[in-house]
């Protein structure tokens, strides 16, 4: 009895270590945006700030395949404490960066630790819990996600205002520091493991070809025109590179992401509807705090509160979307099938918005958005890793955190482009072609965000402009019913599998888990 307590404390911390890993990286960003006006405001760089966040985009994407596979052949415990020693480094310099070169260099360091983190963990949880206890877990890790959403850019916004921006990177090290001592400490894993030959060919090509894509995407149509040599060079690149990755993928003895895990019907169906629910879903997150603040005039101050309510309903389907799955009763295509169905109503019901739309509707819509999306965290990473081997597992983990990041990006890319000149578009029309009146910048939407800029707008002016604004984000939100359709077709395509629960008596099972950790 002493025996299986020790256990199953260890597990416990083991499962703490994990969950504060997934915090810290996933929070990291929405804390750095909240905070990114006052650090150009103090060291400068406007036109070097984008860098800041795709530095850390581009490293983490690049590092989540090379990653799962590496921890496939070689354990996972060395590389997620790896990649927590890596963020640690990463966010302590990041600290004491004096200019927006060394703070996206270091970032980009930041980035390489949280690519490591984020897909090993749910591999970890595959391999300690018995099949009855992992649905319950990969509910906890996708709540965990959710949340992070939220007290991301509330801490970002406090620690900003009032202790100073370098502490959005300094409150890593404690919580760091703690998940490392856990995992140290507690998680014991088989020391058996397949040895497999590097993929170098594949790991160069894949970081090449997303830095280009990367870049090409964040610079296009601002700092470089998408016409610009600049930006076809870099697409070229993305081509050229990814073209010569896919190559190499096909005669690597050990690839990095392995095609052959694409015969598995139900491991491409669940990779694409993370794709589609990826861009879908950033598209709701990115313009809702922004229709809330621009048409209704909210505070920015407090831009971390208007996303609450959707993300309180995506930690609670993401909880009930891994009990369903979990339970064995239901398939992956089942649950999933509920939840996209919602989403793509969801999505539908934004598309409706005007500026007469009362406050509590749009309440209700950001709920519904939150419910169709929470279980997608949860039941996409244990779909997209059943039926493989321990020494796959890794690897077909972080394919799928690849994959959703990946449509993520691609989402905030396309839809920023068509919302963008759609206000544009509308602000000519509204104003005879002379878009907004002289001496007010609407490039960014968020020009129109804080209180000061709109009480600086005479009050006829700035109903067209939110009217313009309003209806360029209900057309982006159409627009984005696109990928949320395709999530359906996609989870209408995944087989019919359903995660095997065993039989054996819970004093068995305990000890099968004790015996992984």
């Amino acid at each position: 009895m002493s025996t299986d307590k020790s256990n199953g404390s260890r597990l416990g911390f083991v499962v703490a270590g994990l969950l504060l890993g997934i915090l810290m990286a996933a929070m990291d960003n929405t804390i750095v945006a909240t905070a990114m006006g006052t650090i150009v405001a103090e060291l400068g760089g406007l036109d070097k700030f984008v860098w800041v966040t795709s530095a850390y985009m581009v490293a983490e994407m690049a590092g989540m395949p090379i990653f799962g596979k590496l921890s496939d052949m070689y354990g996972r415990k060395r590389f997620f404490v790896f990649g927590l020693i890596v963020f640690l480094l990463g966010s302590v310099l990041c600290g004491t960066a004096s200019s927006i070169t060394e703070l996206s260099i270091y970032r980009a360091i930041q980035g390489i630790g949280g690519g490591a983190l984020m897909p090993i963990a749910f591999t970890i949880i595959f391999d300690v819990f018995p099949a009855e206890k992992r649905g319950k877990m990969s509910g906890l890790f996708g709540a965990v996600f959710g949340l992070s959403s939220i007290f991301g850019p509330l801490l970002g916004a406090y620690i900003t205002d009032y202790i100073g921006w370098k502490w959005i990177f300094y409150v890593n090290v404690p919580i760091g520091l703690l998940a490392l001592l856990f995992i140290v400490l507690c998680y014991r894993e088989s020391p058996v493991h397949a040895k497999q030959r590097i993929d170098w060919w594949g790991a160069v090509t894949l970081v090449g070809a997303i830095v280009c894509l990367m870049f090409a995407l964040e610079l296009g149509g601002g700092t470089y025109p998408w016409t610009s040599g600049t930006i076809l060079g870099l697409f070229a690149g993305f081509v050229v590179l990814f073209g010569v990755f896919l190559f190499a993928e096909t005669r690597a003895r050990e690839p990095i992401i392995s095609f052959a895990m694409f015969q598995n019907r139900l491991f491409a169906s669940s990779n694409l509807v993370g794709l589609f629910y990826g861009a879908a879903f950033i598209v709701a997150t990115v313009y809702i705090p922004i229709f809330v603040q621009g048409v209704f005039g909210g505070s920015a101050t407090n831009s971390g509160l208007i996303l609450l309510p959707m993300m309180l309903g995506t930690v609670v389907t993401a909880q009930l979307g891994g009990f369903l799955a979990g339970s064995g009763k239901m398939s992956y295509r089942g649950v999933m099938l509920i939840f996209s169905i919602l989403f793509a109503v969801s999505i539908l019901l934004l598309a409706t918005l005007t500026p007469d739309t009362p406050r509590y509707l749009v309440t209700l819509f950001m709920i519904l958005v939150g419910l169709g999306t929470g279980a997608s965290f949860s039941v996409l990473g244990m779909s997209a890793i059943h039926g493989f081997e321990a020494k796959q597992r890794g690897s077909a983990s972080s394919t799928m955190s690849f994959v959703r990041s990946f449509g993520m990006t691609i989402g905030i890319t396309v839809y920023g482009i068509i919302q963008r000149n759609d206000l544009e578009s509308s602000l000519a029309d509204t104003f005879g072609g002379a878009g907004a009146p002289q001496g007010i910048s609407l490039k960014d939407p968020r020009d129109l965000l804080s209180p000061a800029a709109r009480s600086a707008i005479p009050a006829p002016v700035l109903d067209k402009i939110t009217a313009a604004l309003s209806t360029s984000i209900s057309h982006t939100f159409l627009w984005a019913l696109i990928p949320a359709a395709l999530t359906i077709l996609c989870v209408l395509w995944m087989s019919r599998e359903k995660m095997h629960i065993s039989r054996a008596p819970r004093e068995v099972t305990s000890e099968q888990a004790a015996s992984h950790t």
